[in-house]
């Protein structure tokens, strides 16, 4: 049974994004799709001493939002590598494993100065891929022939892909259209974000699930996968 996942490109996920990687036997990458403002293309969330910090990546837009593909996305500034990479840093340089992640992360932020938004996020999926241990084949939406609404967007990927199972997160309930799915014999799973364990986290209480799965690298280290629903049998 062939299972693909079809997702827009986030900046430095969380563990759920890269459980429903793991999940799955192919994972495109939506690039294709709009980009929207205040969403997870640009922007992601670390654990601190006060609470949660967002760091985001500023982008540029030619044209209307509406009509912007997020693959087109360009960075309008290039100071954000030595900002986030300052905040990972502070906020992270006594957690157990940060040295032995810090060098890898550190090149990643200040020896790149790749432009396009898509492209950086890819850079730090397929990093963080490596470390999990997560060997998916991962492709571009650009890939397809792509016709249609939203779910048969969505569904003519899976059926060039010849996918038996389309494994989906929560947010798609709203729109997609399962029937039709159902109708070319390939069935819709919805990945479930409940019941993740606790790990040992830096700045507790409170424990804090919904942060960039760095912060799970840097606590647990090899040990990651244990906190995680893909790696489980």
């Amino acid at each position: 049974m062939k299972r693909v996942a079809i997702i827009q490109s986030n900046y430095i996920p969380w563990k759920g994004y890269f459980d429903i990687i793991g999940m799955v036997d192919v994972f495109v990458i939506y690039d294709s799709a709009q980009y929207t403002k205040r969403d997870w293309r640009n922007r992601n969330k670390i654990k601190t001493a006060q609470g949660t910090q967002w760091l985001t990546i500023p982008v540029q837009i030619k044209g209307q939002y509406r009509l912007a593909a997020i693959k087109d996305v360009k960075v309008s500034d290039q100071k954000w590598r030595k900002k986030h990479w300052h905040a990972i840093e502070l906020n992270y340089k006594k957690s157990i494993y940060f040295k032995e992640y810090s060098d890898l992360f550190k090149s990643l932020y200040l020896d790149d100065d790749q432009e396009y938004l898509s492209k950086i996020n890819f850079k730090f999926i397929k990093a963080i891929n490596e470390i999990l241990g997560i060997t998916t084949e991962i492709r571009w939406s650009m890939e397809f022939d792509i016709v249609g609404d939203k779910s048969e967007k969505l569904l003519n990927i899976c059926k060039q892909l010849e996918a038996d199972i389309y494994l989906s997160g929560p947010a798609a309930k709203s729109y997609l259209d399962e029937d039709l799915f159902n109708q070319e014999g390939i069935k819709v799973e919805w990945m479930d974000y409940s019941g993740y364990p606790e790990y040992p986290q830096l700045y507790t209480p409170p424990f804090i699930h919904e942060v960039s799965i760095i912060d799970l690298i840097f606590n647990t280290g090899p040990d990651a996968p244990k906190y995680m629903k893909s790696f489980k049998k």
